[in-house]
């Protein structure tokens, strides 16, 4: 009795054994590989002589830890008897194979077009099943063209694969006794080594940590190595760095006037001419200087006699800009003639010359700047909203020096290091007079109207009045002193606008409201700066508006404040 039970027992856990192998080898993916027949590595001798050889497709079905069951192998016309010896010779080393032959049906192997279009209906055509099968592209045989072709279509998806690859083994054996048997020479053929290349990058550490190192340089280059600490101007900076690096599209930029448009469209080209991305020239023009008939022929350029005192032609800067990047500084001060002409040039790659009838190509990338509210000025009728559709595709808001004053002390060393760099000596504060300049500059009563701009030449002047280039508490004192005046005085400007009968409450609020409207180039852009915190808890904000009825309330109007300021 007890010897049944002990059969029963063994019986019980022999098919559990085979249940559970069952339903592991059907968890299994098959493994299915796409590869050319080489007509040269595959074709090592004829008889029992090619068994002494190592021969990769052979061997590629002959790996004990990943067994092929199905190889899809492209052969030419030409190699038939070499793909029947082939087909035999899988037959013999591994059984389970199936080997599908596939003719391919091109005249020359080494035209690129041909090979990806051979492939490419291959992948198109052929039912892939992910889930139970694991594709594999062999790419040891075959040309060099279909190996990059084998790379693309793998890398963009078209075969859900990996690449595949055999190395002969690391110590050959040679055969030389013709005596010994063919089976054994079977059993001796060189097994040689798999290698499988993943094209999912994120999976190769070392790859990853130097696309990052990379990208931090990039981003490095772009603020030109000033440690920024504001965190959403450094991620501002980070996005800008992945769009430079990745698109050849318009990029917008929008600020105010000394923001750093310029420095950073020169930083762009800079970041794009180390990737090897960009071959041209950088181009620059302020669009706000350009008036009239030299607006035409200054962007477009233009043919001899187009124009009185066109005496000889002239290339454009749109035409210098090919293959480089043109900046348009303050391009909503273009006029809509030019903006029609620009936006034909940036879709189609081609303009006409100012009085010619005959094309010009020009592929440049395009940055623009403006401190500008560009959706204002397309209400108002001053700006193409085509051609801001088609700008706008990449638009980032760069802050002024006041919203990112803990990136005064860094761009102080920096503008101490340029200056340095440009002049052959290295100004220095000591401790006292940096800690009052950078408090000073930090402060709430810091204006920086000119941004950077400003900033910049605040330095330029003590670097240049420093006795032995040291700047002294005395000098930080009188800089000090020199742009609390200027900014003094702007404010002053508007004194003869405030009424004099008002309260000293709504005076020192008009004068901030006055301040605003002045650095602002539209009453939308100043409405958004000094409603920025209710206008987020309505639905519907007209901040325009709203500006418009308080400054009615004392007599005044935008036309009023600009007409004053003009």
């Amino acid at each position: 009795m007890k010897i049944k039970i002990i059969i029963v027992f063994l019986i019980h856990i022999f098919y559990n054994f085979i249940y559970q192998f069952i339903k592991i080898y059907k968890a299994m993916k098959k493994n299915v590989v796409f590869g050319f027949l080489g007509n040269v590595l595959d074709q090592r001798g004829k008889g029992k002589r090619r068994w002494k050889h190592w021969r990769p497709t052979i061997d590629l079905c002959h790996q004990p830890n990943m067994p092929v069951t199905q190889l899809e192998l492209l052969y030419f016309p030409n190699d038939y008897n070499l793909l029947c010896e082939t087909v035999k010779d899988i037959k013999i080393l591994s059984p389970h194979t199936e080997v599908n032959p596939i003719e391919v049906n091109i005249d020359d192997p080494w035209d690129f077009e041909q090979v990806y279009t051979f492939l490419f209906d291959i992948s198109k055509n052929y039912t892939f099943n992910s889930e139970q099968e694991a594709y594999y592209l062999h790419i040891t045989t075959g040309t060099h063209v279909a190996q990059i072709c084998w790379f693309l279509l793998a890398e963009s998806r078209y075969f859900p694969a990996k690449l595949l690859q055999m190395s002969p083994p690391k110590k050959a054996t040679l055969i030389e006794n013709n005596e010994i048997e063919e089976d054994d020479l079977i059993a001796l053929t060189p097994c040689g080594i798999m290698s499988i290349i993943d094209l999912n990058l994120n999976r190769y550490d070392k790859i990853l940590t130097r696309f990052q190192q990379y990208a931090h340089q990039a981003t490095e280059l772009l603020k030109s190595g000033i440690a920024t600490r504001n965190p959403q101007f450094n991620q501002l900076i980070a996005e800008i760095e992945q769009v430079a690096s990745r698109s050849h599209a318009p990029i917008l930029l929008c600020g105010p006037t000394g923001a750093g448009k310029s420095f950073l469209a020169k930083q762009i080209y800079l970041l794009k001419q180390t990737n090897h991305q960009i071959k041209g020239q950088f181009v620059e023009i302020n669009c706000a200087t350009l008036r009239g008939d030299s607006a035409m022929s200054t962007l477009f350029g233009h043919v001899k006699g187009a124009f009185t005192g066109a005496n000889l032609a002239r290339t454009g800067l749109l035409k210098n800009a090919d293959g480089g990047l043109l900046f348009l500084d303050e391009i909503g001060e273009l006029g809509l003639d030019e903006q029609a002409m620009l936006l034909k040039a940036i879709e189609e790659k081609q303009f006409y010359p100012y009085g010619s009838d005959k094309p010009i190509q020009s592929n440049f990338q395009l940055i623009a700047g403006t401190n500008k509210d560009l959706k204002q000025a397309i209400a108002q009728g001053e700006f193409r909203e085509d051609l801001f559709a088609r700008i706008n595709l990449w638009s980032y808001q760069l802050p002024g020096l006041v919203d990112r004053k803990e990136d005064i002390e860094p761009n102080i060393d920096f503008e101490l290091a340029r200056y340095a760099k440009e002049y052959g000596i290295m100004p220095r504060f000591n401790q006292q007079s940096r800690n009052a300049y950078l408090n000073f500059a930090t402060s709430p009563q810091a204006l920086w109207q000119g941004n950077f701009r400003e900033l910049n030449s605040s330095i330029i002047r003590m670097a240049t009045l420093a006795p032995q280039a040291n700047i002294t508490i005395e000098q930080v004192e009188q800089e000090i002193k020199r742009l609390n005046q200027n900014w003094t005085s702007t404010q002053n400007s508007y004194d003869d606008l405030i009424p004099v009968e008002i309260d000293e409450f709504d005076r020192y609020q008009l004068e901030k409201v006055l301040e605003i409207c002045q650095k602002s180039n539209s009453l939308s852009e100043a409405g958004r700066q000094l409603f920025a915190i209710s206008r987020t808890k309505k639905q519907r904000s007209n901040d325009a508006d709203r500006l418009k009825k308080y400054l009615a309330k004392f007599g005044l109007s935008w036309e009023i404040i600009h007409s004053k300021n003009g």
